[in-house]
């Protein structure tokens, strides 16, 4: 078991300079013209596939890190970036985590290679889970899957809502309810390949921050897909759904569902997109203060603006080792005793959020237009207090696990 640590090794201080170097040279310049044109960048996309970036073996090398501690990295130095054109790289990754958290090994190897495609002619999948009605509440979702043994096919009806890469994506991994009487424990998630009939994009949303992240509705009408598109396979949610019929049947006893599963080994990597997020404008607002002059000397002379800054540096870090501490239990299977995997997620994204708003107040004027890129990652930060669990969310499941209450 590695230890836990904050000292990079020389591979992987490699390959955070490769991924900052990326962000640099490729993100940053092209940020400010996908988030006015609120529309999927394909090019950066197929530059981050030319170098690996965008890979099923870049993202399986850091997801195997022993030390935990490649995926946050990836993550930081990418969303330093930029946030919308890093989440359009990156957004396929929910779907293939979806794919790893809940597939066969056969289905894993089908399946993911399609969600990136190649070089010459880049993909992306979309993970399809929230819905109109069923957001936070994922006990309430209506898209139901219907099995037809006669054919072995599963017929999927319903209206996924806020999804990245939604309509767009070539593979489609979508979560149904089985068994509505059992709530969240009664779901399953599907692939829904490529041009499969009955699968549309609906609404495509217009939005206050990560304007290049594509994200829109997806509809399902009497979409057909085979029965080796179900996750896991038929034996194995059989058997979930009796263990689970019989325990509701005994009193209840809580079950871990699909997207619960996908969204538990996602989130200390949300938290390190906020922490990327933040470091950026914080670093822009230091290097205004340095160089940025009122009545004869630089505005970081002052407490008023130097103690702010402190601060946002102070978080940022604390943010960072919560992000790690998490990641590292993770890979290592120490078990999340204390939540601490929501812990991470809130405390980063509520800094973000934070910290990018302090970067505007020391830009002052300057910070509120798109001049300057600290209003454009305020924007984008709002994000990460709303998606994969809102930051309400996050304090219930700590302040359940720390309880061992049915607070509400």
């Amino acid at each position: 078991m590695a230890e836990f640590t904050m000292d990079l090794n020389d591979e992987q201080k490699e390959v955070r300079d490769w991924l900052h170097g990326f962000a640099a040279d490729v993100i940053r310049p092209a940020a400010a013209e996908w988030d006015e044109r609120e529309e999927t960048p394909w090019p950066v996309i197929q530059e981050a596939a030319k170098i690996g970036i965008y890979s099923l073996d870049f993202y399986a090398q850091q997801f195997f890190d022993p030390s935990g501690l490649g995926i946050p990295m990836a993550m930081e130095e990418l969303f330093w970036g930029d946030a919308g054109i890093a989440l359009s790289i990156v957004g396929t990754g929910l779907a293939a985590v979806g794919v790893l958290a809940n597939g066969t090994e056969e289905q894993i190897g089908t399946w993911i290679p399609q969600m990136y495609g190649d070089v010459n002619d880049v993909k992306v999948a979309a993970f399809c889970s929230s819905e109109p009605d069923a957001g936070s509440d994922v006990a309430s979702m209506r898209t139901r899957a219907v099995y037809d043994e006669a054919k072995d096919e599963w017929v999927l009806n319903g209206t996924k809502t806020w999804a990245t890469n939604g309509g767009i994506a070539n593979v489609h991994v979508v979560v149904a309810s089985i068994d509505p009487a059992l709530g969240s424990k009664g779901h399953a998630s599907f692939i829904v390949p490529p041009n499969t009939p009955g699968l549309s994009q609906g609404q495509k949303f217009k939005k206050h921050g990560i304007r290049a992240s594509h994200t829109a509705e997806v509809v399902l009408e009497n979409v057909r897909v085979p029965g080796s598109c179900l996750l896991g396979g038929k034996d194995k949610l059989d058997e979930r759904l009796a263990r689970a019929r019989e325990k509701a049947a005994k009193g209840g006893e809580r079950v871990k569902n699909a997207a619960m599963a996908t969204f538990e080994a996602s989130r200390p990597a949300v938290g390190a997109m906020a922490v990327g997020t933040a470091r950026a404008a914080y670093e822009e607002a230091l290097e205004y203060a340095k160089t940025r002059e009122q009545f004869g000397r630089p505005i970081i002379d002052n407490q008023g603006v130097a103690f702010q800054l402190a601060d946002m540096r102070t978080q940022i870090d604390a943010a960072r080792l919560l992000v790690w501490r998490a990641s590292w239990m993770a890979t290592t299977g120490k078990k999340f005793e204390n939540a601490e995997g929501s812990m991470s997620k809130l405390f980063a994204s509520e800094t973000a959020k934070k910290v990018t708003a302090q970067a505007i107040q020391i830009l002052g004027g300057n910070g509120f237009t798109r001049e300057y890129p600290v209003e454009r990652m305020h924007r984008d930060a709002a994000i990460y207090t709303i998606f994969e669990g809102t930051s309400e969310i996050q304090r219930l499941v700590i302040a359940r696990t720390l309880s061992g209450m049915p607070i509400r």
